[in-house]
């Protein structure tokens, strides 16, 4: 995959495109700062774009300004916003506007590089990750439905909204993939999500989880 990193500390940037190169992906260029990144993503067109959020000159939201601006004018550009803090009002956008092929992580929570591309390929799949934190900030918040979800079915939808898979969960969670399974099946049929093939089943049950 074709990426474009946008990120002002140079050794973040530096590591993050090491980790990216030696996982077999292809970074066509590193900018640190948010017009960068437009011209860059123009230029080169990639699969997807890891931004920081804030970035030079002001530091607030230079960066999700610049990926809005690109999925304007591509819908279809797969998107890794990075942050220091957990920015709430970006959780809302994505629930409000149930973005697609979109994720959100801190730095400092990134602790396990497999995890991290294992999220990055999920969210190039057309999926949505949301980091643990911002996600814990909508644990016990829901109406009737998600009101019937037991304690581990919701670890087992946190996880399904931080991006991990089947086998993520059932190693995080110490059960085995056929639990796991089961699991997603019932929270399924409490959130009222019909099986489809067309449709990706845990990122809807993820958002509808979060717009409690």
């Amino acid at each position: 995959m074709r990426i474009v990193i946008a990120e002002d500390q140079v050794l973040l940037r530096d590591g993050m495109a090491r980790l990216l190169e030696s996982a077999g992906h292809r970074v066509v260029a590193q900018v640190g700062d948010g017009p960068s990144l437009v011209a860059e993503a123009d230029r080169h067109r990639p699969g997807m774009v890891l931004a920081d959020i804030r970035m030079p000159p002001s530091y607030t939201d230079e960066g999700v300004r610049a990926v809005r601006l690109l999925r304007r004018r591509r819908p279809e550009l797969a998107v890794m916003m990075l942050s220091q803090v957990v920015e709430l009002s970006l959780v809302e956008e994505v629930r409000r506007r149930s973005l697609r092929r979109f994720g959100y992580l801190l730095k400092d929570r990134v602790l396990d590089t497999a995890a991290f591309l294992e999220q990055l390929e999920t969210v190039a799949a057309g999926g949505t990750v949301i980091d643990q934190s911002a996600v814990d900030r909508y644990l016990g918040r829901g109406d009737g439905r998600r009101a019937r979800l037991t304690a581990r079915e919701r670890e087992v939808l946190r996880l399904v909204a931080a991006g991990r898979s089947n086998a993520g969960i059932a190693s995080v969670l110490v059960i085995s993939r056929r639990t796991v399974d089961a699991h997603l099946r019932s929270i399924f049929a409490k959130l009222g999500i019909e099986a489809d093939a067309d449709d990706n089943q845990r990122v809807l049950a993820a958002l509808d989880w979060l717009s409690g």
